[in-house]
């Protein structure tokens, strides 16, 4: 996600070759991603695309490794069918094609997930993780949709006003140290205001030495020191999951 008042480059980094476990389904007006977990616990999470759209096999494997540990994931295309940025864009024109795809004007298409996670799937539990773009978009509905019992926002920063720290339910936030997009100067401010305003239970975790998509946009086997940043930030997503979705 670029920073809305200094747009730059999102690299889309590796780019994994993974078919999925999951099959893909129309949920009302939108195609997404279902994965169902070995245990039908009635436990459900909202996966939140960066960029480049609910297709990006990165994507599709972190939502694979939360249904792996119980609970049933879906990726929906908040994109609504609009193409997803490519790697190869003219930068010059993000903000304008960021204009159509409003990371917090996404309500219609959650009602219909949530709906059929709760028909169809039987969820009765649900949580919501996002990357970049989607970062943004959990932070929006963590603060207006009560009915998640967790959020975890990845490399994903609401530019600052009043109203942005009135969390419904418990948030992790995670950020990396070297992200271009995201200064350390933005993070120190959420921390404050949170820390000022926020009434739920929140975390912020700033992995040192890391870069903007390291999460899900970097291979486990790209560098020996990273390895460490990325296992124990996949782990702190699921844990905040499990202690409270």
């Amino acid at each position: 996600m670029a920073n809305e008042a200094r747009p730059c480059p999102c690299d889309i980094g590796h780019r994994i070759e993974y078919g999925g476990l999951g099959h893909e389904v129309q949920v009302e007006h939108i195609k997404a991603y279902l994965t169902k977990s070995p245990v039908d616990a009635g436990k459900a999470v909202i996966v939140i695309q960066d960029i480049f759209g609910w297709q990006l096999p990165n994507t599709r494997y972190m939502a694979d490794m939360i249904a792996g540990n119980g609970y049933t994931t879906i990726v929906p295309d908040f994109f609504v069918g609009q193409e997803p940025w490519h790697p190869s864009g003219d930068w010059s024109t993000f903000p304008e094609w960021l204009k159509t795809r409003d990371a917090r004007r996404i309500d219609k298409e959650v009602d219909a997930v949530l709906k059929y996670l709760k028909q169809r799937c039987h969820a009765k539990k649900i949580g919501v993780v996002g990357f970049c773009w989607g970062g943004v978009a959990v932070h929006h509905v963590m603060m207006k949709y009560p009915e998640f019992r967790a959020g975890v926002s990845i490399y994903g920063i609401i530019k600052d006003s009043e109203d942005v720290y009135n969390l419904k339910n418990p948030t992790l936030f995670i950020f990396a140290e070297n992200d271009a997009v995201i200064p350390l100067e933005q993070v120190s401010l959420l921390t404050q205001k949170l820390k000022e305003n926020c009434k739920v239970e929140y975390q912020i975790k700033t992995f040192s030495g890391q870069t903007h998509g390291f999460v899900h946009r970097k291979r486990e086997d790209c560098s020996p020191e990273d390895k460490p940043y990325i296992d124990e930030a996949r782990r702190s997503l699921l844990e905040w999951l499990h202690k409270y979705v």
